[in-house]
């Protein structure tokens, strides 16, 4: 059983990973495909752009809630199934990919900015909050959330080398980093073209 336990893990945070909860709450509550209009991104922000708080609130919770859940599962059944670090760190990406490529979606997902702080969450806390606190300030000062996720996503791994050291976990976060920024590349583009919306903005993409 400990050999399969850590496949098993991975696979598991996948199939967590792959719900998105920008396409499920929209479907619950009667609103249009996210992946139909403004950036056709399925995440908080483009379900903002539908006027509908509850609704992007719901989704930034849900896909937040995931990447911590599956490493917090890994993480409680760590000492009982032989999991170790590397597995963890697999758990962790496992998740992020599942939302960027969702298996429930045709593989069409979001850029992973909640997921990643659900992850990061449940990883280190300390470096979850953290991250979440920058994306907070650039977001707050700049209204652009490709903007505040693309400094979040290279303060992340920079912070947990300097506090925690390199190690499976760093290489992960720092995979998941550089995920980040290159689903966020049409965002790099507007933003140098002054032609990215702003947070809140129903404009489209």
């Amino acid at each position: 059983m400990p050999t399969l336990a850590a496949p098993l893990a991975v696979v598991l945070a996948y199939l967590i990973g792959s719900i998105s909860f920008a396409v499920v709450v929209s479907r619950a509550m009667g609103l249009a495909d996210p992946r139909s209009y403004g950036s056709k991104n399925p995440g908080a922000t483009n379900v903002l752009r539908t006027g509908n708080k509850t609704a992007a609130a719901l989704t930034l919770l849900g896909d937040g809630a995931k990447g911590w859940l599956a490493v917090f599962l890994a993480r409680h059944f760590a000492a009982r199934y032989g999991l170790g670090d590397v597995t963890i760190a697999l758990v962790a990406l496992a998740a992020f990919l599942g939302h960027l490529f969702p298996l429930f979606h045709r593989f069409a997902g979001g850029k992973g900015v909640a997921t990643a702080a659900g992850v990061l969450l449940g990883l280190r806390p300390v470096l979850g909050l953290g991250t979440l606190a920058t994306w907070l300030i650039v977001a707050f000062f700049f209204r652009y959330s490709s903007l505040a996720a693309l400094v979040a996503a290279v303060f992340a791994p920079l912070w947990y080398l300097f506090v925690f050291g390199p190690d499976a976990i760093a290489a992960a976060v720092g995979v998941m980093s550089a995920l980040l920024v290159w689903r966020h590349r049409q965002n790099i583009a507007n933003l140098l073209a002054g032609k990215e919306a702003r947070i809140g903005s129903r404009r489209a993409g």
